[in-house]
């Protein structure tokens, strides 16, 4: 849905774009509203709206409902979490630990070969 709604936002963007490029601008009939007996006035009424005012309207509000809806639905967090999963997960079972004698120092794994004062001595 966000995949629609992105490329209806893109489309509406561009043709908004187009829309507003293609009218005329207010400034153009100034001059005639100055003296030259213009039919639209500066400070009065526009006159009638023509289909491209419409147009742009209606673009600009779809424009805003799709700019809303993205936002709304980026803003809202994914369902799925990484502390969720490892609560429901069973805690993984340890290996007792083992006790080691008096004096020994703590290793991870047992030495395979003797302390070098029980090493047999070398023959000459």
């Amino acid at each position: 849905m966000t995949t629609l709604l992105v490329i209806l936002h893109i489309l509406v963007c561009l043709a908004l774009i187009v829309i507003v490029l293609l009218q005329s601008g207010k400034g153009a009939e100034m001059g005639a509203s100055f003296g030259a007996g213009g039919s639209q006035s500066v400070f009065g009424a526009g006159g009638g709206t023509t289909f491209l005012s419409k147009l742009t309207t209606s673009a600009a509000i779809i424009f805003m409902l799709t700019s809303l809806t993205l936002a709304f639905l980026s803003g809202k967090g994914g369902s799925s979490s990484i502390m969720s999963s490892k609560s429901k997960a069973k805690p993984a079972q340890q290996a007792p630990a083992q006790k080691q004698p008096a004096g020994q120092p703590l290793t991870s794994q047992p030495s395979q070969t003797p302390p070098a004062s029980q090493t047999p001595a070398a023959p000459k």
